[in-house]
Parts: structure tokens; sequence; C-alpha cells
């Protein structure tokens, strides 16, 4: 049976050029196309390869900003024939245009109890879809926090998913009640939990599957791990900004180029790991003891030494 791949994308404003003060047009370009390499671009290269994405858009600052940047973003992952689904950073909620610091005391969602998370999902889902974007169907939260009342309060609303469990950031603020080594999707609180997918780096370290976290070396090798183990699912994450450098003016060489490389390995391999909407409602094996690729020195070098290279290169300053 093949293993469905979600290849998904965090869409958000970055809080760090909010917190620096950045104009709203700076922000928003920097936040959703920096360096040409953004949104615009991924959506190009799913479509080149013939792939599905989903994107986590995160609405909240649109209380701040309003909702014409998000009903750009949405029109172009929606016109594109992708899926978008919900997103949330909860420190947004407590600060004003003007304010570049805000209450950061609860930045992670799992900090909020049950009532609380609902009522943050609710907000979320209705600017969300106010936006234009059909009803989610699926939930990450922002830093990937979540627990238990974040699964209780996504059934309460009709979610069908959630994929904020990673065990590389386990128990805080990634906080679900399942081990650190969970990949397989299983069903809990009313909801399919659908954890990020894990490598094991070194014995004991754990390393999700994230564009900016892995060489392609150890994506080629994870996609294989999966297809050869028969594993439930790969679930993959980048974010917007993340094929840029951090300062979201200049392209991160070694980022773009795993994306890109990350398509065509897909793209050969779309026989054995399709990539899914988590709107498809694909068939999932749930339960299943799926494990993480296991450590390989070569491998954990090479991205060491490709990660120094990055920033040194990709993340100094112009």
């Amino acid at each position: 049976m093949p293993t469905p791949v979600f290849l998904t994308v965090d869409i958000e404003i970055m809080w760090r050029h909010h917190a620096a003060g950045l104009d709203p047009a700076t922000l928003f370009e920097r936040s959703f196309e920096p360096a040409g390499v953004g949104l615009s671009y991924q959506l190009e290269m799913l479509r080149r390869y013939n792939l599905k994405g989903s994107f986590f858009v995160d609405p909240i600052p649109a209380l701040i900003y309003g909702l014409d940047p998000f009903r750009r973003v949405i029109d172009a992952i929606q016109s594109a024939g992708q899926h978008v689904d919900l997103h949330l950073h909860p420190n947004w909620t407590n600060i004003a245009k003007g304010d570049h610091q805000g209450s950061l005391s609860r930045f992670h969602l799992s900090d909020y109890d049950f009532n609380e998370q609902l009522s943050l999902i609710e907000k979320a889902r209705d600017l969300l879809v106010a936006a234009g974007a059909l009803p989610p169907v699926a939930f990450r939260g922002g830093n990937y926090a979540g627990n238990d009342d974040t699964l209780a309060a996504l059934a309460t609303l009709g979610f069908d998913y959630d994929s904020s469990h990673n065990g590389s950031v386990h128990p805080h603020p990634s906080g679900i009640g399942l081990p650190a080594r969970q990949i397989a999707p299983i069903a809990r609180g009313g909801v399919i939990e659908v954890p990020v997918t894990l490598i094991e780096e070194r014995q004991g370290a754990l390393r999700h599957f994230q564009i900016c976290a892995l060489s392609v070396d150890e994506m080629r090798a994870a996609l294989d791990h999966a297809v050869d183990q028969d594993h439930a699912v790969v679930t993959i994450v980048s974010h917007g900004f993340e094929l840029a450098n951090r300062a979201g003016t200049r392209p991160n060489a070694v980022h773009v180029r795993r994306f890109d490389m990350l398509c065509a390995l897909l793209d050969e391999r779309r026989d054995v790991l399709p990539t899914q909407h988590f709107a498809d409602r694909p068939e999932l094996r749930l339960g299943q003891d799926d494990t993480p690729l296991h450590p390989n020195i070569t491998r954990l070098r090479w991205r060491q030494a490709e990660q120094l290279w990055s920033n040194m290169v990709s993340e100094r300053a112009l």
C-alpha cells in the first residue's frame, strides 16, 4: 500500500520582523514572499512537479493588520489548486499595531487551558474563512505547541486532523501525551493526530523532517526508509519564509536546493509516496509502530558542514 505524504508549509507573519518595527509592506513581503523564494516560488515548484501541498495559515495577525494580506495569500494558494489549513500563534492576540513587544508570558498554545484554546482556535478559524479559505480540516499549533486540550478543542470545533506532535520538541512546547518517537498517525482525543516525521540523528536524539533541518541525503534516506518499512504516512514541514535568510533579504541557497530536490524526490517516488491534502481524507493506517530512520554519522557530518556553510554565506549581513 502506498505511503501518503503530507507536504506542509506553515504560512505566518514573522514575529521577529514585527518586533523589529518593519513597516507593513516590508513585513508582509519578508514574511510571505522573501527574496523571491517565498509562497509564490513554492507554489510554482509544486505546480512544476504536480505535487500537493497543505498550507497551514495563521490569520491571527489580521486582528492587527487586517484581512487583506491574508486574502491575497489564501487566494494564491487556492487558485494554485492547493489547500489551506489552520495555523495559530496565540501571542498575537495580546498586542496592538504599534506594540512591538506585546505580552509574551504565554507564547505557546499549550500554555492555555481548554476553554482559552477553544476560543482562540475558533477565532482563528473564523478569520481564516473570512479571508476566503474553505473551512479547514487540519490544524497545527505554532512552534508545534499543542496538548490534549488542543485535541479536545479541535474535536469540539469539528476538525478532523491535528499535526502538532513533534517528538524533537517534546514535551514542551509540543505537549500531546504521546511518545516522543510517535510518527505514525493515531486516533486521539476525537481527531486523528498526524505527527511530524522524525529521524534519529544520533542515538536517542530526534530531529524532525523540516527543510531547514535535514540535508538532501537525510531527506532521501528518510523517504526510502518510509517506503522500505511500509510507514503509514510521511509528514514534512516547510515555512513560507524558510528558503530565505533570517532577515528575508536574500535566498538561502542551501534551503532552496533542499526544497527543489525534495520536490524532485517526491516526483520520482509518486507511485509509492503520493502527496495528499488533508482535505483529501486519504485512508490512513492508524496506530502502526513506525520508527524513525536510524542514525548515520556520515549523513550527520555532511549536514553539519552544509549548515555551517549556509550560516557563513546565506545568513551573513549584506
